[in-house]
């Protein structure tokens, strides 16, 4: 009884009624209860829409490509471009594989030390950039690059990424890639073989990689590069007949150097990834004037949700050039757009 008098006079209101107290409280229960439903639901204020909490933009992250471009050294460690990554404010990674030394490809404690280092920062690694051919005539050739691309999907797996840019390759006949780039990347077939006779061994080549695509869940992603790929046409005869939902696209917005919207339109469906490229200072080899908010557009169209990836291939400085490419990616790829 005395602890219940307690409580009482805890609960006396400053005027001394006891309107907080347990019985004023339920006298005033009661007395709420005779107010019309009606009126008291139009006291209530008017609560704003929850918004949903779901991301607006589409991740960006940045390719290790932006970085070395073949030719910093100094920035050709991995270590080195995660933490920049991070500086800049991206939302992962992608790797470019070339960029290891084949010593380093070997140490496993290397290779596992990136992504000891991408978790602490709370940076994902994202994508594998890699490189095959199998544009070849030469059987064993082929064979070699189908084991190449098998190992590299092994990679892929150790390292948690979840997507890997695999490419045709090309038939080899331009000089060097300066040429093939001043030819627009067309290129001469090997004397006695056309393109009709490339496409069988491309696609008879990736649907022998995809059983460890699909162990490892791995997506192969096939980009619009060189060689086979060269238009949407040729990308997407391969992709349709390989017809496995472990082999996409990955749009690189930079590769079709002809009526880029209409070519990018074409392909957008079946994209799995994006490497969208900027030429701050003017481009290495050439220079489109990508609008990149039509791009966005263009692939919302299509629902792409997923990552872009910065491949930064001007020549201005890219502690300059990089920050004004996130920047424009952001603008560029929200996940809706109105009306």
């Amino acid at each position: 009884m005395q602890h219940e008098l307690e409580i009482d006079d805890m609960q006396r209101s400053p005027s001394g009624n006891y309107l907080s107290s347990r019985r004023g409280f339920l006298a005033a229960a009661a007395a709420a209860s005779l107010v019309p439903l009606s009126q008291a639901c139009s006291a209530e204020p008017a609560q704003p829409e929850a918004d949903s909490g779901a991301r607006k933009t589409s991740p960006i992250v940045l390719s290790t490509y932006s970085l070395w471009r073949f030719r910093n050294d100094d920035l050709r460690d991995f270590h080195k471009c995660i933490d920049i990554a991070d500086e800049y404010g991206f939302d992962g990674v992608e790797l470019l594989l070339y960029q290891i030394q084949q010593n380093e490809m070997l140490s496993h404690s290397n290779m596992m030390s990136y992504k000891r280092h991408a978790l602490r920062l709370g940076l994902p690694l994202i994508g594998l950039s890699t490189h095959q051919g199998f544009v070849t005539p030469d059987k064993e050739k082929r064979q070699a690059n189908i084991d190449r691309t098998i190992g590299q999907i092994e990679i892929a797996y150790e390292l948690g990424i979840p997507v890997m840019r695999v490419n045709t390759g090309t038939w080899g006949t331009s000089g060097s890639f300066d040429e093939l780039m001043a030819n627009r990347g067309i290129e001469k077939p090997l004397e006695g073989y056309t393109d009709e006779d490339a496409f069988p061994w491309v696609i008879e080549a990736l649907e022998k990689c995809l059983p460890t695509a699909e162990k490892c869940g791995v997506m192969l992603a096939l980009e619009n590069h060189w060689g086979l790929g060269l238009t949407p046409e040729g990308l997407l005869r391969i992709v349709n007949a390989v017809d496995s939902p472990w082999l996409q696209i990955c749009t690189d917005t930079g590769n079709f150097l002809e009526d880029p919207y209409d070519r990018l339109e074409k392909i957008a469906p079946q994209t799995i990834f994006v490497q969208a490229k900027t030429y701050y200072g003017g481009g290495q080899w050439y220079s489109l004037d990508l609008d990149y908010a039509r791009i966005g557009q263009i692939l919302a169209k299509h629902n792409y949700r997923g990552y872009i990836s910065l491949e930064f291939e001007g020549m201005d400085d890219y502690t300059k050039a990089i920050p004004e490419s996130l920047a424009l990616l952001r603008k560029a790829f929200p996940r809706t757009y109105n009306a």
